[in-house]
């Protein structure tokens, strides 16, 4: 490509209007984002429940593990969702994006089964693995049709419009979980094993681009013609690009963040947010028994307080909602100040959340997070899908996961190990049980995990909700989230630095690399 077509290219991608980019988008990305949508459903009705499901008592139906014990299983969802991409992201590639797409979603489907069927830690860890490595299966497909069924022209827009599709499924699946969990946690597991099978109906519609081209290189390999290395060495070499390889260490620091706040906040708002202060602000002192209400903010059976999932869903909302708007914006701040940007807003997010634990504050918390969600999370795909040569689309898309599995396997061992030091409301009233109340340590085991609040509130003659705030005061619940919102500072300073070293490293890259980072 030539200077002058590389200029009139980025000219006409600025002249491309919202509508017009929303046009020129193909039939096959709307059944792709139809299939992501169906998939993220399933996907967060298990997700944003976990951390619930795996600390609740087992009297309630829920596992009855710590904190701590919750953090190996998503150690290992994040080590198999994030570094399958890595390493066979090009086996889409070479036998087809529409054949790795279905064998993904009958491991998903496996992963729900043993989900519900096997209500044991064990049996939640194998599940979440089988969930982790059908999904590490999934995305390169999905996103590597998203690259080739795109052009520069379109591609930002693309892109939020994506994730503003698929964050549909995001909403609709914490709403579905809140419901069935009232009758039953299985409830949940089971439903999204249905769900998720929808999509193969959805493959019956979809045609993979490009596939003519992939044949006939697939063939020119068969006859000898061509040679091709092992899909490993070339994921290694790929990934040992200095701007692949800085960018992926650097950018893990926003994915420590954004799995802190599905990991760890729903526990945190569960355990010391008073969300009935919402439902008053909206329905008076009485609250609510609509089922339409009960339904679209997920409130409790009695009218009374928002359940967890229906706080962490304005985050689905609101990308849902505004996506499109945002990306507008990311557009026109470019790549990079999209990126910094995006990284800060999320990091303010979690300061607030760890300096007030007023529910409005949480809902503010939220809001910026998202916004800086949206800024950062879909410009971070258009930069790794734009960079990518045409026979490594998927490829590099599993990249994309690289950062995300660095940063969640992190997040996953620190997180949760942090919160349950510090912050666990179960943690502080076993302490304050042995403390002030003299409890042996024969008593402390006779209690099951999971129930040490509700003993302290027996022999504490004193309300749930006073005995809330009195841990809540005695103990620096806000340093967790202070420490997780820190690291996605300096993952910010990391993109100025990236930045600066970019403009130094720019007569190594390819027009086509420059082009996708400006």
């Amino acid at each position: 490509m030539t200077e002058t077509t590389l200029n009139d290219n980025l000219a006409q991608a600025k002249r491309l209007g919202f509508f017009a980019s929303i046009t020129s988008l193909s039939y096959v990305f709307w059944v792709v984002g139809g299939m992501e949508m169906v998939e993220r459903l399933a996907f967060y009705g298990v997700k944003t429940i976990a951390g619930l499901y795996a600390t609740d008592p087992q009297s309630k139906g829920g596992l009855g593990i710590t904190m701590t014990e919750f953090g190996t299983i998503l150690m290992a969802w994040a080590l198999f969702q994030s570094f399958v991409p890595v390493f066979i992201g090009g086996l889409a590639d070479r036998i087809g994006y529409k054949e790795t797409i279905a064998l993904a979603t009958v491991t998903k489907i496996l992963a729900y089964l043993v989900m519900a069927m096997f209500p044991s830690y064990w049996g939640f860890f194998a599940g979440a693995s089988l969930l982790a490595l059908g999904t590490g299966l999934f995305k390169p497909g999905i996103q590597g049709t998203l690259v080739k069924s795109t052009t520069k022209e379109n591609s930002t827009m693309a892109w939020g419009v994506f994730y503003q599709t698929v964050n549909i499924g995001g909403w609709l699946g914490p709403l579905m979980a809140a419901q069935l969990r009232i009758l039953d946690w299985q409830n949940v597991f089971y439903a999204c094993a249905v769900i998720i099978s929808l999509n193969f109906f959805l493959l019956l519609i979809y045609k993979e681009p490009g596939k003519a081209q992939r044949l006939a290189h697939q063939a020119k390999v068969a006859s000898g013609e061509i040679s091709q290395k092992s899909l490993w060495r070339t994921s290694l070499k790929e990934i040992a690009q200095p701007h692949l390889l800085w960018y992926t260490i650097i950018f893990s620091g926003f994915w420590f963040m954004f799995m802190a706040l599905f990991d760890v906040l729903p526990v945190h708002i569960r355990d010391w947010i008073d969300t009935s202060t919402i439902v008053t602000s909206l329905f008076g002192d009485t609250g609510t028994d609509s089922g339409v209400w009960h339904t679209l903010l997920a409130i409790s059976p009695d009218g009374q307080y928002i359940q967890p999932e229906g706080i962490m869903n304005i985050n689905f909302g609101l990308i849902m909602l505004t996506c499109f708007l945002i990306a507008g914006l990311a557009a026109r701040l470019g790549t990079l100040n999209s990126l910094i940007i995006g990284t800060l807003l999320c990091s303010g997010g979690l300061f607030i959340i760890g300096g007030v634990n007023a529910a409005w504050f949480i809902v503010l918390a939220i809001v910026t997070f998202s916004i800086g969600e949206m800024l950062a999370s879909p410009t971070s795909s258009k930069l790794i899908g734009n960079i990518a040569p045409d026979d490594k689309k998927a490829m590099y898309l599993g990249f994309k996961d690289l950062p995300l599995g660095i940063g969640w396997v992190a997040e996953s061992f620190v997180g949760p190990t942090l919160y349950d030091k510090y912050a666990a409301k179960e943690t502080l009233a076993r302490e304050l049980l042995q403390q002030e109340y003299a409890f042996s340590a024969q008593q402390i085991a006779n209690i099951a995990q999971g129930e040490y609040f509700s003993a302290l509130v027996k022999v504490s003659d004193k309300s749930a909700s006073v005995l809330t705030q009195q841990l809540y005061d005695a103990n620096n619940i806000g340093l967790v989230w202070f420490v997780m919102a820190l690291v996605g500072v300096a993952s910010a300073i990391g993109l100025v630095s990236y930045a600066k070293w970019l403009i130094s490293a720019r007569s190594s890259l390819t027009k086509a690399q420059i082009a996708a980072i400006d």
